[in-house]
């Protein structure tokens, strides 16, 4: 805290002042980051980020700050923080310069994806702070408005290699794993010192420890508390007593110098508490057609509560709280109807926000103002914003019809902001208006949609089924995509949702035909429901279609990020790895590239799982961490497959049975019993890769048991298999085979017909199992499925061996093996090892440790780049800087010895070391 008065003396933050110190060297060094400053009010916190700015040499500092009042409007400090440097727009790529000038109102179109504007912001603060350091100050953070907030905490937490620093201070919870600095009051001897600065009469030094006590080494009520001591008081001693929270004593104090003033003065006060921007010219002309004079500003001056001059600044925020919380209500709708009436026109959405909160009872006006105010939020991405908008338009509106609507429109709103318990309410609200087949239909969609949102599964289902059965007689074509929502649902629920639940949404499906000329969705929905109605023979056919259709049409975004998971499945169950290989590809670049986060996950387990199939570890390590990032972001994703996938095929038994148990717990806690499936194959691969085999076919069993997941369950047939044949389990084993060659000989892919020959071999004897083996190497030779291809040279090697052909068998291990430890199997490796060594060529145990020098973040950006992406088209995708993207490849380039980006591509695609001299990326 500064003394008032005199020369800068900045008191009780030594400490506070020398991290500051210390990070901003780290920041102009360029190792971005971000702090977050957290005390209570007047605990000082703008006072230490008045100081650190100003102390801020070589740095470009931007100011920008909360308002509660302003709290919903979409944007607002987002503006403060860009606008200096938005003439830079056009530096960034097409999409974010569109997400960025939408946010900002300088262009019209579609609405912005959060995170793609979170990903611009980031751009252009990182374009600025590359031609000078730059600090980003945001004071009373715990009033942004939501989507300003979105954005911000986004960069905070992306920010990394370039000289650009985020610091927040607020009054609220922290910012999701920002580094903090948590201000408490200050010492004694700081206090009293603060506390003798401030008073106006001597005081015994009894009295002043009184003081001091009471303030807690508050800075802001060692400053306060004392005018508000009567003379008795400080004379006698005799002051406050009660114990009130310290935040509130001092409003309390604020309040009874409010209250103190002429009425004139209070009321400009309150005209001034009620219009956030600071715009003294605007307060002024809300005064005068509230008959205020300029005079009337004396008093509050002359008290110390506000200044105005160019701009209207109050002492604290806690004055603008204490004003507008101080008067009644009928004044507070005089000031905002005066504001509301000198708000010019380019200023729609804070009149009709004034206009709001002067209504008393219905007004139609206003609320049709306030809808016409959501409408431009949307389009702007402001959902939060539209959200409120929408519902305080549903309190002012008096037809019930046109309530009813409004509601509706307000839950999708608060819907799509994340919400569900407020979008629940606004639903009750419209259930309630007259009677409307549409709305209710529209309802009950919504409703299934959170509770889907809100458990991937669970208990969505039955609610998405009702809704598709609703739309059934007012839109076929949205009946259809309902019902393929309802199958999504109830097939991710499984096991953990009703038994009955996927046949039932099967069967009611079956009875709304599609359109003459049906969309790719349409021939999805007609093959997974064939496949559950009359079988796989049915269904085949048209899901073969329905897969190119996806893989050859042009889709809009929605149906690429809502369908493309459901085609992928559809692939799956064709034995397709092409087609899924494909779809998944693309679904992971639509995300990445609209930046829609909460589907990521999902995208990213879809595209991992044909990576695992492939060996290409690193490639789903690079996924699993990007899940983890995004669902820590989003606060919301699925359970983690690909971390457990690759737990699974690394063969480490902890981290695998630590990361099960994980899953397994999210799974059921979520009602996903299609995860419980996956969990339960991957179990059996990891036992089966160990030689546990009694383990491998209980788990195994269970998997296969599932037949409301096929695509999973016939991966887990082929696991069953090989434990049955291993344990004596003969019955087993061949029942397991006629179950998954009636999914393969409909299908006409390598993949489906290796799979066929690999679970064949084990249960043949002599050439014909010989003939098999061969034949599953050749026809897994044609896929990308490597890993495929090394189980069956292991299997092949084990059964030669077992027939004691050792020369043979060692070269069929040996294949084996080398592909095991170069992919990082080192499960399947030591297997392969150990098969050897009996085979007659002892073999050193080896483990894959290629990929572990690097960090998580090096790792993925690895990847991409020796996939071809450039600098800034790996930053798009990681949702990073394109400096951040530099560094990161340097340090890449002088861990691995390569000094080219072919090298790497190499490197990555061998998991082999390449020796060389360290080079620029």
């Amino acid at each position: 805290m500064v003394l008032p008065g005199r020369p800068a003396v900045f008191l009780g933050r030594r400490a506070e002042c020398a991290l500051f110190d210390r990070w901003q060297d780290a920041v102009k060094a360029g190792r971005g980051g971000a702090l977050v400053v957290l005390g209570e009010p007047g605990i000082g916190k703008s006072a230490l980020l008045d100081h650190m700015a100003s102390t801020a040499v070589g740095f470009r500092v931007v100011r920008a700050a909360g308002v509660e009042a302003e709290a919903e409007l979409p944007f607002g400090v987002l503006h403060q923080v860009c606008a200096p440097f938005l003439a830079t727009l056009e530096h960034l790529p097409g999409p974010q310069q569109d997400a960025l000038a939408a946010a900002c109102g300088l262009r019209t179109g579609a609405a912005p994806d959060r995170f793609m504007l979170g990903l611009a912001v980031l751009g252009l603060l990182s374009e600025t702070a590359a031609r000078q350091a730059l600090i980003c100050v945001i004071d009373d953070a715990q009033w942004l408005d939501p989507g300003s907030a979105q954005a911000l905490t986004f960069v905070a937490h992306r920010v990394g290699a370039e000289p650009l620093g985020l610091v927040f201070a607020t009054a609220g919870a922290g910012l999701g794993g920002l580094q903090e600095v948590v201000l408490t009051g200050l010492g004694p001897g700081d206090a009293r010192a603060l506390l003798h600065s401030a008073l106006h009469v001597p005081l015994d030094e009894e009295v002043v420890d009184r003081i001091a006590a009471e303030a807690r080494g508050n800075p802001l009520a060692l400053l306060e508390l004392p005018r508000a001591m009567t003379a008795s008081g400080f004379v006698g001693g005799f002051g406050p007593t009660d114990t009130a929270a310290v935040p509130g004593r001092i409003e309390d104090s604020f309040r009874s110098r409010v209250l103190r003033l002429p009425p004139a003065t209070r009321m400009l006060l309150l005209v001034a508490a009620a219009e956030p921007t600071g715009d003294s010219a605007l307060l002024w002309r809300a005064a005068a057609r509230l008959g205020i004079g300029v005079s009337a500003a004396t008093a509050a001056e002359a008290d110390g509560l506000l200044s105005i001059g160019t701009q209207v600044v109050f002492r604290h925020p806690l004055v603008r709280s204490a004003v507008y919380q101080a008067m009644p209500l009928s004044q507070r709708r005089a000031a905002h109807r005066a504001l509301a009436d000198v708000t010019g026109p380019s200023e729609p959405d804070r009149r009709a926000w004034h206009r709001a909160q002067a209504a008393v009872g219905f007004d139609e006006e206003a609320a049709a103002e306030l809808e016409g105010s959501a409408h431009r939020a949307l389009a702007r991405g402001g959902i939060a914003a539209a959200a409120a908008f929408l519902e305080r338009s549903v309190a002012l509106t008096a037809d019930p019809a046109v309530r009813a609507e409004r509601a509706l429109r307000a839950a999708r709103a608060k819907q799509q902001a994340g919400a569900y318990d407020s979008a629940l309410d606004l639903l009750a609200l419209a259930d309630r208006g007259p009677e409307n087949e549409l709305r209710a239909a529209n309802s009950e969609l919504l409703r299934g949609q959170i509770a889907f949102a809100r458990s991937f599964g669970g208990g969505a289902a039955p609610v998405l089924l009702r809704a598709a059965r609703r739309f059934e007689s007012i839109d076929v074509s949205r009946a259809r995509d309902v019902y393929l929502q309802a199958l999504t649902a109830a097939m991710l629920a499984g096991r953990l949702g009703d038994e009955c639940r996927i046949a039932e949404v099967a069967h009611s499906a079956r009875r709304v035909p599609a359109a003459f000329v049906p969309r790719a969705s349409d021939l999805l929905l007609d093959g997974l429901t064939l496949l559950i109605v009359e079988g796989r023979d049915a269904a085949v056919p048209v899901l073969r279609r329905a897969v190119s259709a996806f893989t050859t049409e042009e889709l809009a975004p929605e149906e690429e990020l809502y369908w493309l998971w459901l085609a992928c499945h559809g692939a799956g169950l064709l034995w397709d790895d092409e087609a899924w290989r494909l779809l998944a590809t693309r679904l992971l670049r639509s995300c990445e590239e609209r930046g829609a986060l909460s589907i990521l996950p999902v995208a990213a387990a879809t595209r991992a799982a044909l990576h695992l199939l492939s060996g290409e570890l690193l490639k789903v390590a690079s996924l699993a961490e990007a899940a983890a990032d995004v669902t820590f972001m989003t606060g919301a994703g699925p359970v983690a497959y690909a971390e457990v996938g690759l737990a699974v095929f690394r063969g480490r038994d902890d981290e695998a049975a630590a990361a099960i148990r994980t899953a397994t717990r999210d799974a059921m806690a979520r009602g996903e019993g299609m995860a419980l499936t996956y969990l339960q194959w991957a179990t059996a691969v990891l036992h089966n890769g160990a030689c546990r085999y009694d383990q491998a076919l209980e788990s195994a069993r269970q998997a296969g048991a599932d037949s409301s997941v096929q695509r999973i369950r016939n991966w887990a047939l082929a696991e069953l298999i090989e434990a049955a044949v291993r344990t004596g389990h003969q019955d087993l084993a061949d029942e397991a085979l006629r179950e998954l060659c009636r999914t393969t000989r409909p299908c006409s892919s390598h993949w489906a017909a290796g799979i066929e020959a690999h679970c064949r071999a084990l249960l043949a004897v002599g050439a014909d199992a010989e003939d098999l083996y061969r034949t599953a190497l050749e026809r897994f030779e044609c896929t990308g499925l490597r890993a495929a291809v090394a189980r069956v040279h292991l299997l092949y090697g084990e059964w030669l061996r077992r027939e004691r052909r050792h020369l043979e068998a060692r070269d069929q291990l040996r294949q084996a093996h080398e592909m095991f430890v170069r992919f990082g199997m080192d499960g399947f490796a030591e297997r392969a090892r150990s098969e050897l060594s009996a085979a007659g060529e002892p073999t050193q145990k080896r483990r894959s440790r290629f990929g572990e020098q690097l960090t998580p973040q090096e790792r993925r950006v690895a990847m991409l780049a020796a996939e071809g992406a450039t600098n800034p088209e790996i930053a798009s995708r990681l949702f990073i800087s394109a400096s951040t993207v530099d560094y990161h490849l340097r340090k890449v380039f002088r861990k691995l010895k390569v000094t080219t980006r072919t090298q790497l591509a190499r490197l990555l695609q061998d998991g082999q070391p390449i020796p060389g001299d360290t080079d620029r990326p």
